[in-house]
């Protein structure tokens, strides 16, 4: 009898789509744990003395998102897909298909920040009863700040920086160790890091989606590429009641109710609207209001194949494991404190700095940019 009720319970959980969007995930958020926990062995074990048999996980390159952009502008310009950190590639092309293809899936389905939100958010609405939002002519100005961000990280790389410089940046101790440098910062954060880190949390607690909504580059590039998106949220409204309950469970805050579709570049495609509407088929994940519908059911099956295909891509082009070695990471890990692992703008090391630097050899040195 405790079976049944376990697979009658399995059986209802799956019956519920939006139960179904939080397996996802979990799941992607459980798998990132992991990718940590490995990486974090990987590193210590190559920063000491005895034989290193843990293996480096590819997947830590997806918190390297400037890498790969610079990567992907390397790659366009020239044809050459730099094996130093491709994963981070892979995956940047991965995400952004998905938002060509499913909106911004990747915030409302895989991105653990997005899992977090979503509890942060929670907490809001059990301090304050329901949602508080800030004013139109605040809330406007503000989200433009992820544009920003966004737009500088793109002029700086698709604007200042020619081929010469993407090659010398590409080949920079710094970025060849980006992801332990990553590693260490938040391992051995700084007063003002934690503090700023905090006040994150408080300002999503107060204001849903604070990061989300206001901060996130990667959002704002994923809103673009989702803007594009030929599947929307759609509203047939000979059949819409005018409830209101698609707008009330948004948590974009779009006024779904007056849109025929959802063009927003904060839909974040959850698909809780879809989930609420008590009237059969009026609302729909679909090229037009009553055709070309994507089933319900399907989407997150459309997701995790993509990144499957993507992934499984990378590994049978040989675009998915570093090239650096575990010996070579062992080398730059010990002498990752000196003056050649620092940032220098996208730029090689000034020579004075390349002599006296502890690590001279070969794995430091730019590649030619002829």
């Amino acid at each position: 009898m405790k079976m049944t009720r376990i697979i009658e319970r399995i059986k209802k959980e799956l019956a519920d789509p939006q139960s179904v969007r939080r397996m996802v995930q979990w799941g992607f958020a459980l798998l990132t744990i992991w990718i940590g926990i490995k990486f974090i062995l990987f590193v210590h074990q190559a920063g000491g003395s005895g034989e290193i048999t843990i293996t480096r996980p590819p997947g830590v390159e997806a918190f390297l998102p400037i890498s790969a952009l610079i990567s992907l502008k390397f790659w366009l310009l020239t044809g050459i897909f730099n094996t130093i950190h491709p994963a981070s590639l892979v995956l940047l092309l991965v995400i952004m298909a998905t938002a060509l293809l499913l909106k911004k899936g990747f915030c409302g389905w895989v991105c653990p920040f997005g899992l977090l939100s979503e509890y942060l958010a929670a907490i809001h609405t059990w301090i304050f009863g329901r949602p508080r939002r800030l004013p139109r002519w605040l809330d406007y100005p503000l989200r433009s700040l992820k544009y920003l961000l966004l737009g500088f990280f793109a002029y700086a790389i698709f604007w200042e920086m020619g081929v010469r410089e993407l090659g010398a940046f590409i080949n920079t101790p710094y970025n060849k160790v980006a992801d332990v440098k990553m590693y260490l910062f938040f391992a051995n954060a700084s007063a003002f890091t934690l503090k700023v880190l905090a006040a994150l949390v408080l300002l999503s607690v107060l204001v849903r989606y604070f990061w989300c909504r206001y901060l996130c580059p990667y959002g704002a590039l994923l809103g673009i590429f989702g803007w594009l998106s030929p599947l929307k949220v759609r509203r047939n409204a000979e059949s819409c009641i005018d409830c209101g309950k698609c707008t009330r469970v948004c948590p974009a805050s779009i006024k779904v109710d007056k849109a025929v579709s959802v063009r927003s570049d904060e839909c974040n495609a959850c698909l809780r609207c879809v989930d609420t509407c008590p009237v059969r088929d009026t609302l729909s994940f679909s090229v037009t209001p009553k055709r070309g519908r994507l089933p319900r059911r399907f989407y997150p099956v459309v997701l995790l194949l993509l990144f499957v295909l993507g992934i499984g891509a990378g590994h049978l082009f040989d675009r998915w494991h570093s090239s650096i070695t575990p010996a070579e990471y062992r080398h730059h890990i010990r002498n990752i404190e000196s003056p050649e692992y620092n940032h220098f703008r996208g730029r090689t090391p000034p020579p004075a700095v390349r002599q006296t630097g502890p690590d001279s050899g070969p794995a430091s040195q730019p590649a030619d940019n002829k």
